[in-house]
């Protein structure tokens, strides 16, 4: 992996731990990065703004492709991590989806667990072929 694909998935990782700290707390996304002692890098700020930005219709695209699958019923890790790939997707300057989801994939077996990466994976791609201008 390139210095570049380095930094990029240890951001992902860390706004990834943020998601879930704003889940587990109950608070915004903002709220929490506002009250971190180290600011995040400007790359997790960018993946946290656009996920919080389409928060509403990453859920709407895991609800309507993880069939018999209430979003409430779906694993908190693998939900926060589908959400935040759609929110890097949304992006205008996101990386390409292959990458997303290799990325996607690697969290969930990572901080999930051990089906969660081809669920994951199952949702994420029927998700992105679904999604406009998507390369």
């Amino acid at each position: 992996m390139s210095e570049l694909g380095t930094q990029r998935h240890h951001a992902r990782e860390r706004a990834l731990e943020i998601l879930y700290e704003a889940s587990i707390k109950n608070r915004s996304v903002s709220t929490i990065v506002a009250e971190l002692k180290i600011v995040p890098d400007p790359f997790v700020l960018a993946i946290l703004s656009s996920t919080e930005e389409y928060e509403e219709t990453a859920h709407d695209l895991i609800t309507r492709f993880a069939i018999d699958w209430p979003l409430e019923r779906i694993a908190v890790v693998d939900r926060l991590v589908m959400t935040l790939a759609v929110g890097e997707m949304m992006m205008a300057d996101a990386a390409p989806t292959a990458v997303i989801l290799d990325e996607a994939v690697e969290l969930a077996k990572v901080f999930s667990t051990e089906g969660s990466a081809s669920f994951v994976n199952g949702i994420l791609s029927s998700i992105a072929q679904n999604l406009p201008n998507r390369k």
